[in-house]
């Protein structure tokens, strides 16, 4: 792909290339790229109708038990919009970019407070570098989905990344913690992720901070693509939501707290589940020792199937199109409702 690099390249390598762009074409010959707006019509009006529900069941009760329902179909409904934000920003759903885009900041910033163009960068690097960890603790050339330390490590090499700060090069007492228990620390981690999440993207939108130095360029070159609709979309969003949250005036401020908490932790376990089964687990590389392109899209993913009480509908619903994780990181721009077919 880089000009440069096609001297370094055997003819196999080569030869690869040329099928993989071979079958591409073919797929795209057999209209496996157009996407359905039938069923893309289903499923925004299907999430608005978990929205909906949600909604009315605060609004519409006083019990305790009908609100914490609610709080988890809010969870759930945040997991589902960001499938959705996840196609229309991939440009699956219309040819024009521009649309794309406008639907992805009503997915993501008006109903997820999540910043369009922060999601796109994050997202952007995390399918150039999937599982590439970063070669140093300073450096940001890896997947920005796994640049969890010293909180979760991926890889040894990753664990043993932030002793290059300290003088003596060992690992401070915080990160022997972190890393001794992290396969008990994982979940409650990913739990909190949507804060961490909200709170880098209203920095984003709100020209507050950036996430991270290859975010920060990207604003210093380019700025916000649409700063009036992203920073309404996410004041909308905190309208909506400390409304909802606070039981439309009726809730005390702890009841409030709570109701935000467990729908935005069940968020971030719902996120998680398919995040867990469709990379984590996988082979992990640096950037010295990267693989070629299509073994590093490869190695790093999982595709999940139904099965041991799980059919298979379910899955392709609770996953988004996700659940084919390696046929996705191949062709990012195919609709998710052709991927089985793929």
């Amino acid at each position: 792909l880089i000009p440069e690099s096609v001297t370094h390249k055997d003819q196999r390598q080569l030869d690869f290339e040329k099928g993989y762009r071979d079958l591409r074409a073919k797929l795209v010959m057999m209209g496996m790229f157009k996407s359905s707006k039938l069923f893309y019509a289903y499923k925004c009006s299907f999430n608005m109708g978990m929205w909906a529900t949600a909604v009315a069941m605060v609004y519409c009760s006083d019990s305790f038990a009908m609100h914490l329902g609610s709080a988890l179909l809010l969870g759930l409904f945040w997991q589902q919009c960001g499938w959705l934000a996840h196609d229309f920003l991939h440009h699956q759903v219309f040819k024009q970019r521009k649309y794309g885009d406008l639907v992805g900041v009503f997915w993501g910033d008006l109903m997820q407070g999540y910043s369009m163009q922060w999601w796109k960068n994050k997202h952007n690097g995390h399918h150039a570098v999937p599982n590439l960890h970063n070669s140093t603790a300073v450096s940001q050339d890896g997947d920005p989905d796994i640049d969890t330390m010293p909180l979760l490590a991926w890889s040894l090499k990753q664990a043993q990344s932030f002793r290059e700060l300290r003088a003596d090069g060992k690992d401070s007492p915080f990160v022997k913690f972190m890393i001794r228990w992290q396969a008990f620390t994982y979940f409650p981690i990913l739990l909190l992720a949507r804060l961490s999440w909200l709170n880098e993207s209203f920095k984003t939108a709100y020209g507050l901070g950036a996430s991270s130095e290859n975010a920060k360029l990207e604003m210093q070159r380019k700025g916000l693509q649409y700063p009036l609709l992203e920073r309404a979309g996410i004041a909308m969003h905190w309208a909506w939501v400390v409304a909802l949250s606070s039981g439309f005036g009726r809730f005390s401020i702890g009841y409030s707290l709570m109701y935000f908490l467990t729908a935005t932790c069940s968020c971030g376990l719902f996120l998680a589940l398919v995040f867990g089964l469709g990379h984590n687990g996988m082979a992990t590389y640096d950037a010295t020792t990267r693989p070629d392109f299509w073994k590093l899209q490869v190695t790093t993913t999982r595709n999940i199937i139904g099965g041991h009480g799980f059919p298979q509908f379910f899955v392709d619903w609770l996953c988004g199109g996700l659940q084919y994780q390696v046929d996705h990181h191949l062709f990012p721009m195919m609709p998710r409702h052709n991927l089985a077919k793929c």
